[in-house]
């Protein structure tokens, strides 16, 4: 739980399916440091609510009716309003063209809807934060396919040269953010402190340039697998 005098993140969800919008607010709203502010059913919905509320995440689902959530964050792009709202794109088709579409275009996380309540309620405080999410089975197509492309010898020098100023334990650390490990997990992993492990993302996100913890995860996957 949060410190007493921090608000709660403030949370909208754009999902077609109600079924999903009321399960999904439901878990939310039984956690005391997350806020559901509003739902929405397609993307121009989704759209309006976002730029009218501004809320910390937005839960996007990448298929909805009319316009689509990779439309919704594109737009959202365009209006410069993806430094105040983190988006974690929802889905049930862990297709890689999506994820990298969504990741390109400034999501900070992509999650399954098949996700557990644990992972969900992990992942929207995880995009709060700035830590970004993306579900194990997504992040395990990615790395497969970024594999793919270092063996037929399409990596790209300009990522491997976005490497060179970081230190070995630096690039210990990308690689365990391009696993899908929280800061928490990436500590125990290497016996750290997560204090230590948060200075190490800091300073690797400087040196690679990259916007947030999903930007470094997809460089990861594309220079160290």
């Amino acid at each position: 739980m949060p410190p007493a005098d921090r608000p709660p993140v403030r949370v909208v969800i754009a999902d077609d399916e109600r079924v999903v919008r009321d399960g999904l607010r439901l878990m939310l709203e039984i956690q005391p440091d997350l806020a559901v502010t509003g739902t929405a059913a397609d993307g121009d919905h989704a759209l309006r609510l976002t730029t009218d509320l501004t809320p910390d995440v937005l839960m996007l689902d990448v298929r909805m009716p009319g316009h689509d959530g990779l439309w919704v964050l594109a737009r959202l792009a365009e209006r410069g309003l993806l430094a105040g709202t983190r988006v974690l794109m929802l889905t049930t088709f862990d297709m890689d063209e999506y994820v990298d579409e969504a990741l390109a275009g400034g999501a900070a996380g992509f999650l399954l809807k098949s996700a557990s309540y644990e992972e969900i309620t992990a992942a929207v405080r995880a995009t709060a934060a700035g830590d970004g999410a993306l579900s194990p089975s997504v992040a395990g197509r990615l790395i497969r396919g970024y594999a793919a492309h270092r063996r037929a010898g399409r990596t790209d020098p300009a990522d491997v040269a976005r490497l060179s100023a970081l230190t070995g334990r630096e690039r210990d650390v990308l690689a365990l953010v391009g696993e899908g490990l929280s800061n928490a997990e990436i500590a125990v992993r290497l016996t750290v402190s997560e204090h230590t492990v948060k200075s190490h993302v800091s300073r690797l996100l400087a040196k690679t340039g990259c916007r947030d913890r999903a930007q470094a995860a997809v460089l990861a996957r594309r220079t160290t697998t």
